[in-house]
């Protein structure tokens, strides 16, 4: 067989070559296994399912070097619960397994396990374990359990035409914040805390899980863009996505950039917002959530119809496939 390098492949192929093979055991236990949800779920007896995630981290790639030891550890738990919040399930531990170079301060270390901690202390529950070892990187390698009501699970399958297409909170503030640092633009603490601070939508998977009107929802932490290729490739549907109604924060329009194809470019295709994207059935326009920020941006679509913006001017144009990858060119 010919050697073909991890990089030539890229994230997700990869992720279904490993599918393939992990799929081919049996587990009576295994709701929802390898593939393409955030979690696996699994069966307990009682009213619940458990789901597990777990997330790895490095130092080079994934910390940028303005991250305080507090905020690594704080980004460590929060991107595996936004993986529970994605299912609608409520977090019940977080686990964390910690590669160290033999020269780390343990006062960093520390602030590490501190950001964790405090993490886990914000969604509601805590670290009950972990391992710790010597590595070239640091490296840090979370799992987080929950919990969710069998009726309230929510997965990515099970968008259909004509309902609406939400995302939580803003699109591309952590997109913004990072193209700041790297171009030495001055910028509030506020908007740099989405980027080193991310926040898990716990609470508002839980209410929006609650509600009935959620047919598919999974995190943007990869970016929009390639978060609504995931979901339509899976459910076989289009999306019809407005330029107007992306969530962009203030911030970012009067700190970051004025150019409108910019920012809607920092909007889709950058990664790094924890929010959550979800399709929900028209009813949801009648409920007021007004615990949290909620947006409205389109609507699915046939499949034949593609993945399109409607940009301001009228126009419309192709939504491509990129964002965030840890794997590939």
């Amino acid at each position: 067989m010919k050697s073909i390098p991890v990089s030539k492949v890229g994230e997700r192929p990869l992720i279904g070559l490993l599918t393939k093979i992990f799929r081919g055991g049996s587990n009576a236990y295994v709701i929802v296994g390898p593939g393409h949800d955030d979690c696996a779920v699994l069966e307990m007896p009682g009213d619940e399912y458990l789901v597990v995630t777990t997330d790895m981290l490095h130092r080079k790639t994934d910390f940028p070097m303005q991250m305080t030891g507090w905020q690594i550890g704080w980004m460590s738990a929060a991107v595996n619960f936004s993986d529970i919040a994605s299912m609608g399930a409520s977090p019940v531990g977080f686990l964390s397994a910690i590669g160290l170079p033999r020269d780390t301060d343990v006062s960093l270390v520390e602030d590490i396990a501190r950001g964790m901690a405090d993490c886990a202390k914000m969604c509601g529950t805590s670290v009950i374990g972990g391992d710790i070892d010597t590595h070239d990187e640091l490296t840090i390698t979370g799992t987080a359990l929950g919990m969710v009501r069998k009726e309230e699970l929510l997965t990515r399958k099970g968008a259909r035409v004509g309902d609406k297409v939400c995302v939580t909170g803003f699109a591309g503030s952590a997109g913004a914040a990072l193209h700041a640092i790297e171009n030495n633009i001055p910028v509030p603490d506020r908007l740099l805390k989405a980027l080193l601070e991310p926040f898990p939508r716990v609470y508002e998977a839980r209410e929006l899980a609650g509600s009935g009107f959620v047919t598919s929802m999974m995190d943007t932490s990869d970016g929009l863009a390639l978060s609504l290729h995931d979901l339509a490739d899976l459910n076989q549907v289009g999306f019809r996505i407005y330029e107007s109604l992306l969530p962009v924060h203030a911030d970012v329009r009067e700190h970051v950039s004025s150019d409108p194809q910019e920012i809607m470019d920092l909007a889709l295709y950058t990664g790094g917002d924890f929010e959550l994207l979800f399709t929900a059935s028209p009813e949801i326009l009648n409920q007021l959530f007004t615990t949290f920020n909620l947006s409205i941006i389109g609507e699915v679509v046939e499949q034949s119809a593609g993945m399109r913006i409607e940009r301001d001017d009228g126009t419309n144009l192709s939504i491509n496939r990129k964002g965030y990858l840890q794997l590939g060119n």
